[in-house]
């Protein structure tokens, strides 16, 4: 390993910042430099191994402060975790919300993606920018999705500081630690502390004009609060509801009321049935994945606890940033006790005792309502040493992701907690074999996890029942767009794509439909009988994906969002593979030079695209390159977008 520091040294600010997250540096000697005495202490590769999942917490840390990574904050941070500068480097430049040079504190992230652009996110993007001037102290970046979509346009304020705790969480976490300071349990494998996943000033503005996000960036601290979690749930209060029941019934911040509603029965039952039992239950409900792949769950989590490779590892992927996607969101912040149960139960089955939950960067409600939910469950025994004095223990870790749409895939998303660049793996082997530091790894999305509690509860007869054969339960889907009511809809699978936008009140001059976000595909507004189910879109040419909607009416210029999904790819690809690294750069190109062309004009760019989508679909590592051509193929070939 080579570890080649430079001289920068780090403000006390930036010191004090990586300290407080790992602890105070260990030195055997006295009188020699802090960090110096962590580097000897460390002795080299295998103290390296055991600190480098570090890494992003201790980047959050001083960007958090400071607003920026400095040189010497990155080489401090360096020293104290024994990672080589060039490849800490390389992490921290992988991020979209961490910056290694100087910004102003306050940033206001502004969203330009798909919903956000066909409301014109450009011109509010112009208009902003106009008002706060470099004079101002607020950088204005442009952002992909920021998971509000039902509430376009929408923007974040981010203002480096001194942490603080919302209110809610503080008899919680004083209660957990001991009081501020107090010694904790450690993180990762087990070394130096957990570090708090505290706050700073932040602000969501949404929807959002000129002079709210204004006003919300340079006083965040007085922007008007967010609405509740239940103003994205246009059915929120139908008895009728399963995975939304509780979202608007239920506070949030109360485990006792949890309880009242229903809450840790599926544990109990749990509990009851054994990991086996619980796999069976699963199994036998047909339960698939959520998240787009629609791999069957206890399939996934059969493998892993049949591995005898220990420890076991529960990773809850909770980094949704497809555009158009925000169901996740709406559950973590409206109901986050149920994850935290349904954690519990995926990691009894399966044989952990670790979970990581990867949270976006970009949700802040949700971090503040899971941090206080995991320090209740902790201090009421319902996480920790033995769950329900059953003699299990299990405990939850939420790491925060930084702006990166590729971790979302699961190895990506390894990568990303171990302290490396979020590039995905090749695959064999898989998760369940050698997943998260090399142990057997069950990972799932929000949305699965929580359809495990109706498993439980109403047994897996009753929850197959629901739904269609071959894809049975409910489903979440995001409506946004061109609708009157936008929010996250609860239906069973089997009900059309008419049905869903009748719900949502589709407004007149319908163009086209994108189903399953950027990495989906159009239809037109002939097709909306199709059947909302995984068989169903497949057999209609598209992809149901994770479940977002979203519907574009006549004023929506088509070429537009075409090259904004280009974009998006182009800006999200990690670069590790060659016909993703390239062919969504050519992608983007050729939509740039047909934008304003149709016919015979656009005929030979059309025909490079189509060559360049093959090999990226044929070709790429992961997802994300096998999908960047989908949506544009399909505005071609089922819309006549450039005819």
């Amino acid at each position: 390993m080579d570890l080649r520091f430079g001289d920068s040294k780090p403000t006390d600010e930036e010191r004090e910042a990586v300290d407080a997250l790992l602890g105070a540096p260990e030195s055997s000697w006295e009188g020699a430099d802090r960090s110096d005495a962590d580097l000897r202490w460390a002795r080299g590769g295998r103290a390296a191994r055991d600190r480098r999942d570090l890494l992003l917490p201790a980047l959050h840390a001083v960007n958090d402060r400071v607003g920026w990574i400095s040189e010497g904050a990155l080489d401090y941070v360096c020293r104290r975790l024994t990672v080589p500068p060039a490849e800490a480097y390389g992490v921290a430049t992988f991020y979209a919300m961490f910056s290694v040079r100087p910004r102003p504190a306050t940033v206001l992230h502004v969203c330009t993606d798909l919903a956000c652009t066909a409301a014109g996110a450009s011109e509010l993007c112009a208009a902003v920018e106009a008002r706060l001037g470099p004079e101002s102290g607020v950088k204005v970046e442009r952002s992909p999705c920021l998971g509000l979509c039902e509430r376009a346009f929408a923007a974040l304020v981010v203002r480096a500081g001194r942490p603080t705790r919302p209110a809610f969480e503080d008899e919680a976490v004083k209660a957990d630690s001991g009081g501020p300071g107090a010694a904790a349990p450690g993180v990762g494998k087990g070394k130096g502390r957990r570090g708090r996943n505290t706050l700073h000033a932040t602000a969501v503005c949404a929807p959002a004009t000129p002079g709210t996000a204004t006003h919300a960036a340079t006083a965040p601290e007085t922007a008007p609060a967010e609405p509740a979690p239940q103003a994205a749930v246009p059915q929120a209060g139908d008895p009728a509801l399963t995975l939304l029941h509780r979202i608007g019934t239920t506070d949030p911040a109360s485990l006792d009321d949890y309880r009242a509603h229903g809450g840790y029965t599926a544990l109990r039952r749990a509990f009851a049935l054994g990991p086996a039992g619980v796999i069976r239950e699963v199994t036998d409900a047909g339960l698939v994945g959520r998240g787009g792949a629609a791999f069957p769950t206890g399939r996934k989590w059969q493998a892993t606890a049949a591995q005898p490779d220990r420890p076991h590892y529960l990773v809850c992927n909770a980094d949704e940033s497809e555009p158009g996607t925000f169901k996740d969101r709406v559950l973590m912040e409206g109901d986050p006790y149920a994850l935290v149960e349904a954690m519990t139960v995926a990691a009894y089955a399966t044989g952990a005792h670790k979970g990581y939950l990867y949270l976006r960067g970009e949700y802040p409600r949700a971090l503040a309502r899971l941090t206080h939910a995991i320090a209740q469950a902790r201090t009421r025994g319902l996480l920790g040493d033995d769950v329900m004095g059953q003699g299990y223990a299990f405990d939850i870790e939420i790491r925060r992701g930084a702006g990166a749409y590729i971790c979302g895939e699961e190895t990506a998303l390894f990568n990303s907690i171990e302290g490396h660049r979020g590039e995905p793996r090749s695959k064999p082997p898989f998760p369940v074999e050698k997943g998260l530091f090399g142990k057997p790894t069950a990972a799932n999305n929000v949305e699965t996890l929580v359809n495990v509690l109706p498993i439980l509860t109403m047994g897996a007869e009753a929850y197959a029942a629901i739904g269609t054969p071959g894809s049975p339960g409910p489903k979440l889907f995001c409506v946004s767009g061109s609708v009157t009511r936008p929010g996250v809809y609860e239906l069973p699978f089997g009900a059309t794509l008419g049905e869903l936008l009748t719900l949502a009140g589709v407004r007149d001059g319908l163009r086209a439909v994108l189903l399953g976000g950027a990495a989906g595909g159009f239809v037109r507004p002939d097709e909306l009988d199709i059947p909302l189910t995984f068989e169903g879109t497949r057999e209609a040419g598209t992809t149901l994906g994770s479940g977002v909607v979203m519907a574009f009416d006549d004023t929506v210029p088509l070429p537009r969002l075409l090259l904004r999904i280009a974009e998006f790819f182009r800006d999200e690809s990690c670069g590790q593979c060659v016909p993703c690294r390239v062919g969504t750069v050519r992608q983007e190109e050729a939509l740039h030079r047909i934008a304003e062309r149709t016919g015979a004009a656009a005929a030979g760019d059309i025909a490079l695209l189509r060559e360049v989508g093959r090999a990226m679909r044929d070709a790429s590592i992961c997802g994300l390159g096998q999908t960047a051509w989908n949506a544009v193929e399909s505005a071609i070939d089922r819309l006549g977008a450039y005819e």
